[in-house]
């Protein structure tokens, strides 16, 4: 993996870059479609590469290892035979699962133990492990075991888990250096800042990370529940200390608000399943504001779904078309929304780019972010 920082904006810290992998070339700031099972929900790869435009997807470890196993996937191929997507892959390590599997797991020095959500069979996840079944799903990317702490955890535990997620860290890229990759191409270990929303935590354990020197880094532990103001104070102060020559990753984030926010922090990397979860729920993103599809007042609306949006199913289909198909319960709607969302957060982070390359970022977030939280 190969990255090329291009241009930082002249009034904020956001950043244009570029990622090249063996799967092909990343152009940050990027957000990256959620494929839980190896599939965007309801989304073919021809409608990812063409509508969506993405760059860039993720497979979840948890559910893959789970389901299909990886005797299928090491059969296959690996992942980006199996879904036949032939862009770069991250692969979650399923920390963040583990994490809200609370009532079914036990946390140790050595790992995880947990009970299957399919079965209630027992497994157990090492940080050796989590390392080796991310080398069979293929992904370019792959993540680090570690704990994400809830939100409101206390100080003593977040330290603790802090210090527990670096010592995972440290097997992590053990197992990762003395392992060679499945399928002829290159994967790039990232480690995860961890230390929830206290600052000499977050500082702590993002000068840990800084100072292992990966290819890439990403930031964790965030947006599970804390406030918008936790989420950005954390984010600056992390991004501060991360090398501004390597990627950063902040996971499971968020809003397009959240996103631009956090792209003018020095972030580069996003993903989150709130465009695709709540496109199945009747919830549009669009550049004049958030549409839900299911109100009444679009019923008799046959103007596109969204005049600006730049998917084929935005000019092709009216909003009273998609609000039958979601009131209807139609997997037709639950298609459509997606590729719209998903369509318009990939858009969003080109604009962003375009702005930052301009050096006219700054100000056209500022005048934006009002308007996505503007409810239509």
């Amino acid at each position: 993996m190969e990255f090329t920082l291009l241009h930082t904006d002249n009034g904020s810290s956001a950043r244009a870059g570029l990622i090249k992998t063996d799967h092909g070339s990343i152009e940050t700031p990027i957000f990256m479609p959620v494929g839980t099972l190896g599939s965007v929900k309801g989304v073919q790869v021809r409608d990812l590469e063409d509508e969506v435009k993405a760059q860039i997807i993720l497979g979840n470890t948890y559910h893959l290892y789970l389901r299909p196993g990886m005797d299928v996937l090491t059969r296959a191929g690996g992942l980006h035979k199996f879904n036949a997507w032939n862009g770069p892959i991250l692969s979650d390590s399923g920390g963040y699962q583990v994490y809200s599997l609370a009532e079914s797991r036990k946390i140790t020095e050595k790992g995880v133990r947990f009970r299957s959500h399919i079965d209630g069979s027992l497994h157990e996840f090492t940080p050796e492990h989590a390392v080796d079944v991310q080398r069979q799903i293929g992904a370019d990317f792959i993540m680090a075991f570690d704990e994400c702490p809830p939100a409101n955890a206390e100080h003593k535990y977040v330290l603790e888990s802090m210090h527990l997620t670096h010592r995972w860290l440290k097997r992590c890229t053990d197992r990762f250096d003395s392992t060679d990759p499945h399928y002829g191409h290159e994967q790039t270990l990232m480690p995860i800042v961890q230390g929830g929303v206290f600052p000499e935590l977050r500082k702590q354990s993002a000068e840990f990370i800084a100072e292992l020197d990966r290819p890439a880094n990403a930031i964790g532990g965030l947006s599970v529940g804390e406030p918008e103001e936790e989420l950005y104070a954390m984010t600056e102060l992390t991004t501060g200390i991360l090398p501004k020559d390597k990627p950063r990753y902040l996971m499971g984030v968020g809003t397009p608000a959240n996103l631009l926010e956090c792209v003018s922090l020095g972030v580069d990397m996003f993903d989150c399943v709130m465009p695709s979860r709540n496109a199945r729920n009747g919830m549009l993103f669009t550049m004049k504001g958030i549409i839900n599809i299911k109100n009444e007042k679009w019923k008799m609306d046959f103007s596109p779904i969204d005049s600006e949006g730049e998917a084929r199913v935005d000019s092709e289909y009216s909003k009273a078309y998609l609000r039958h198909l979601i009131i209807s319960n139609e997997r037709l709607g639950a298609q459509i929304a997606t590729i719209h969302n998903l369509a318009f957060y990939l858009r969003l982070m080109r604009e962003a780019r375009e702005r930052i390359l301009e050096n006219t970022f700054d100000q056209w977030k500022r005048k934006l972010i009002p308007v996505l939280k503007s409810r239509l």
